[in-house]
């Protein structure tokens, strides 16, 4: 991508954000403090839509209960329909650089949104777990673009010195809306049934494809690389093999139809070592499917660290949490999606605050805090019991949910802001791709946990409740322990120097 990407004829223009070609000084000071209306519209609808696929990762946390009673499916098969969620993206997400580039904004959004809203039709009207579990893919291949084209778009056309506030909105997406969906999902259930979380999003999504018809225009130029078929198909294998081995193991020696777990886990290993030698190999002709060269900046690869630990602790935590809270605490769906309701709105409400305060100290000062407060969060979830007040997984939970606020929207600004502007939609595409697979990783290792934990309590006699939430608090506990460390990494995290410049679109 180039300066003059911004450079458009249509509803997107923005000829006072930086110089014209024609301009031979550019005013220091200078330095606008709102977007142009067109990539305002076009960022709020991007974000919007965001939101709206990234809630659907969470949504089937509190239906899985009432779907496995209809369908008659096991807990550990039916966490295959937010696993093959985060799987597919996972596998989708490193060829998003390549797609941008390729189908520019406009047509990246477009394709988005319409395997979203296929997949969402799909699944509402799936007549047995394996067609709702395709209708999941197909909405997870329009997820797995969404991400990057928002966070590739906003280093695009939004000023250096305002990135902290408008990526502030994007913590809210990537943090909030995965918190939400439980709660809308526990809202949905009880009057429309597991089918009904699929139907309200539905006119959702039509909507939001209809408005990017209308408002979505391109703002990079379009390139023509070929797409590598070899960098996909080991994607598949190594991140498909990583995560499949990961959930094998929460079903006890053997899975996968007697298939050893430690199998396709050593597979991922291997094709996951392949795929980056094949990168690095397609580099040398800035042919790559992921450019891995942003892993050369210290910033980024520290921030995408933290980012892997936090996903796998709040994921493995929101999937974990509610099944606890139903089966062992004999919650509602309903109650035990308003129990984690407050956090939700906390962190929602914290991200653009965060933002500003980003702008204004850097990155340290707020992450610091931030692991620490998720870290404790975490911690006091590993002394649930059956007779626990729920206000108390309430307060824990705010707690997880106001250091979450406090720890995305620095990372994302701090590893992003290091890149030069050609990087930014492979940086984009990388730490999305690890988001997914550390929140892969995470359910699958908190429900391997919790299911040995509390399967080998019920053998010894322990009651089905005691055995259950046994499992989950030694999950926390082991998930508490892995976040402690990034208190340590959050110190290495350095401010860009870009942050306090405007360079007009550079």
């Amino acid at each position: 991508m180039t300066t003059e990407i911004l450079d458009t004829a249509d509803p997107l223009d923005d000829r006072t954000s930086r110089p014209t070609s024609g301009d031979a000084v550019v005013d220091a000071q200078a330095r606008p403090d709102k977007l142009a209306p067109g990539h305002f519209r076009a960022i709020a609808l991007l974000m919007a839509s965001a939101f709206t696929v990234i809630l659907n990762e969470t949504t089937m946390s509190v239906a899985l209960p009432p779907i496995m009673d209809e369908l008659g499916v096991t807990p550990t098969v039916g966490q295959w329909l937010t696993t093959a969620f985060l799987l597919t993206m996972a596998v989708v997400i490193p060829a998003t650089g390549f797609l941008i580039n390729r189908l520019g904004t406009r047509g990246a959004y477009l394709l988005a949104m319409s395997l979203f809203t296929a997949g969402t039709a799909l699944a509402m009207i799936a007549p047995g777990f394996g067609v709702l579990v395709t209708g999941r893919v197909v909405q997870a291949t329009g997820t797995a673009i969404m991400m990057p084209l928002l966070m590739t778009t906003i280093m695009t056309i939004v000023p250096a010195h305002m990135r902290g506030r408008v990526m502030g909105n994007v913590g809210l997406v990537i943090a909030a809306a995965p918190a939400l969906g439980p709660t809308l999902s526990g809202a949905i259930l009880e009057p429309l049934g597991w089918r009904g979380v699929f139907g309200v999003v539905l006119p959702i999504s039509v909507l939001a494809l209809v408005a990017g018809l209308l408002w979505i225009r391109d703002v990079n130029d379009k390139e023509h690389h070929t797409l590598d078929p070899l960098s996909l198909l080991l994607t598949l294998v190594a991140f498909g093999g990583l995560v499949w081995g990961l959930s094998g193991l929460g079903e006890g020696a053997h899975a996968g139809g007697g298939l050893n777990p430690w199998i396709p886990l050593g597979a991922g290993l291997v094709f996951l070592g392949l795929f980056i030698w094949r990168q690095i190999v397609r580099q040398r002709t800035d042919s790559a499917l992921l450019d891995l060269r942003t892993f050369l900046e210290s910033n980024f690869r520290v921030a995408i660290g933290i980012m892997a630990v936090a996903m796998l602790a709040m994921l493995g935590t929101l999937i974990v949490l509610p099944l606890v809270l139903q089966e062992a605490m004999g919650l509602s769906p309903l109650q035990s999606g308003l129990i984690v309701l407050p956090g939700a709105l906390a962190m929602g409400l914290l991200g653009p605050v965060v933002g500003r305060w980003y702008d204004r100290v850097g990155p340290r000062p707020i992450l610091v805090p931030g692991t620490v407060l998720v870290t404790l969060g975490i911690g006091m979830l590993a002394f649930l019991h059956p007779g626990i007040s729920p206000l108390y997984v309430l307060g824990a939970h705010v707690l997880l949910s106001l250091g979450l606020a406090a720890v995305f929207t620095p990372l994302f600004s701090a590893a992003l802001g290091v890149l030069k502007p050609h990087q930014y939609s492979h940086g984009s595409a990388t730490i999305n791709t690890v988001q997914q697979v550390a929140g892969a990783a995470g359910i699958a290792l908190f429900i391997a946990i919790m299911t040995l934990r509390s399967d080998t309590l019920t053998a010894a006699g322990e009651s089905a409740a005691d055995a259950l939430t046994s499992g989950a608090s030694l999950a926390f506990a082991i998930g508490a322990g892995v976040m402690a460390v990034t208190i340590a990494l959050a110190v290495l995290i350095k401010r860009p120097e870009t942050d306090g410049e405007f360079h007009g679109g550079h």
